[in-house]
């Protein structure tokens, strides 16, 4: 089990990150525009949304706290992913996937 995290921690953390998140804002405003239009940074930029996505993805379909797990989540997530290779609109994938994991979990 987890250590009781007192009040005044939790706060002194929320109060950090939202430091954090706003210098880092406000640090953007200040970078060259002549970075940002650089090839390469323009490309990876472009793929930190997908990996951040996809990460989350395993995350929720695979993982059940620190253990990797077979169960209905994989089949709603490959049956997403054949809709998605098969050009279904996304909110076909959607319901396809929440029907084919609720099938899954009633089976077993």
């Amino acid at each position: 089990m987890a250590p009781e995290v007192s009040a005044t921690t939790t706060w002194t953390v929320l109060v950090a990150t939202s430091a954090l998140c706003f210098a880092t804002k406000l640090f953007g405003h200040y970078v060259p525009q002549r970075w940002l239009a650089n090839a390469t940074l323009q490309r990876i930029n472009a793929l930190i949304p997908i990996s951040l996505l996809s990460a989350l993805v395993v995350a929720q379909g695979l993982v059940v706290k620190t253990h990797v797990v077979i169960d209905h989540r994989l089949a709603g997530l490959a049956v997403a992913l054949a809709a998605l290779f098969a050009r279904a609109p996304f909110p076909v994938v959607v319901v396809l996937a929440a029907v084919a994991s609720a099938v899954v979990y009633h089976l077993h």
